[in-house]
């Protein structure tokens, strides 16, 4: 129940145009192997029609069709180094270009009463490929339009008021319908399928009220390079808490608490914007400080604080911070305690400050 109420409110709004190019270049990425697949198989198409229609019509395989065939080639060739949806989309045009071009070229040769059934074939060909395809609407009725434009003077070649000329064109027309139908049907149902799995994934590693990552998110995305950390590079972990939180939700009630969590993931993304940050609970926050010097760290850290304590709030807002150095072997559960430790270290000694987990010093003669 609770999965319909959802899906039925995304569908009944529309989708922004950032969502769509976003969906179109994720599409496209997916896709891109199967995009090269289906232009390699266009052009292998494209070569065995070129032979059955070249020679059975008598006119042989010319230079035009060897060019056609190495300009479909080279196409295909452009294909994994596309790297963009829109650009996708110029491509492909340009192939159904070449493509239909090429197949005119050796159609003009075959006799009159089976052109039109041949370039129906190439026609219905076209369209089908291009369905399958990540393309815009706006592309894929550029195709639509092209195959028409360039084969349906071929398709109606025959008579239109003979029995075979109608029903030539009648199936054209049919299987245009069907297609785009299809195409716009599928598209549109990958559309909101796209837009409910990305409201979905932003619900579970997105903190609803502070629109940072969550604790989710940061266990995992942190949790993965963890294990990279070394001496070589430095990596710390910082634990920040908001210095008397509960005496503000007391005070002032939880609608004022919720702006001062506001504001402080604010200074947050603003500040450790390059790093892993998250709302861990609460009114503690986790950042994830990778391939700095401790000096670097102090800085950064520091500069946090002061950002905090200095941006207009009411009420007025500090934060205390815990920072651990990450040493090889460290596990992301044991560096979250160390921090906290340098945490507590920062509320008992004054708050709005930071502290710097101190190692305990190993007895005389210990390894």
């Amino acid at each position: 129940m609770m999965f319909r109420t959802v899906e039925s409110e995304l569908l009944n709004k529309p989708v922004p145009a950032p969502v769509q190019a976003e969906f179109a270049q994720h599409e496209f990425e997916r896709l891109q192997r199967f995009c090269l697949m289906t232009f390699a198989a266009s052009v292998g198409i494209w070569l065995v029609f070129d032979l059955l229609v070249s020679f059975k019509g008598g006119q042989g395989f010319t230079i035009n069709s060897i060019l056609h065939l190495a300009l479909l080639s080279a196409l295909t060739a452009a294909v994994p180094f596309v790297r963009s949806a829109q650009q996708f989309q110029i491509l492909n045009f340009a192939f159904v270009v070449a493509f239909c071009v090429g197949a005119r070229l050796v159609l003009d040769g075959t006799p009159d009463d089976t052109r039109p059934i041949w370039s129906m074939l190439v026609a219905a060909s076209v369209l089908f490929c291009a369905s399958t395809l990540p393309l815009s609407p706006r592309a894929f009725f550029g195709v639509v339009a092209l195959a028409w434009v360039l084969l349906f003077p071929m398709m109606a070649a025959q008579d239109l008021l003979e029995l075979k000329g109608i029903l030539v064109v009648c199936y054209a027309l049919y299987f245009t319908g069907i297609t785009v139908y299809t195409f716009i049907t599928l598209r549109r149902a990958k559309l909101q399928n796209f837009v409910m799995a990305k409201t979905l994934l932003q619900q579970a590693y997105v903190d609803a009220l502070t629109e940072i990552p969550n604790r989710r998110a940061f266990m995992l995305n942190v949790g993965s390079l963890v294990p990279r950390a070394t001496a070589e590079q430095d990596h710390y972990l910082a634990m920040v808490d908001i210095d008397d939180f509960k005496k503000v939700n007391d005070r002032y009630g939880h609608d004022i608490g919720d702006e001062v969590l506001k504001h402080v993931a604010a200074g947050i993304r603003r500040v450790m914007g390059d790093c892993q940050y998250a709302r861990l609970g609460g009114e503690e926050f986790g950042i994830y400080l990778k391939g700095m010097t401790r000096a670097e760290a102090e800085v950064r850290i520091g500069l946090l604080c002061r950002s905090i304590r200095d941006a207009p709030s009411e009420p007025p807002v500090t934060i205390s911070i815990g920072v651990t150095h990450m040493v090889s072997g460290d596990t992301l559960t044991k560096a979250l305690i160390k921090a906290d430790e340098a945490l507590y270290d920062s509320k008992r000694t004054g708050k709005d400050k930071y502290t710097f987990h101190q190692a305990p010093c190993q007895p005389e003669g210990s390894p």
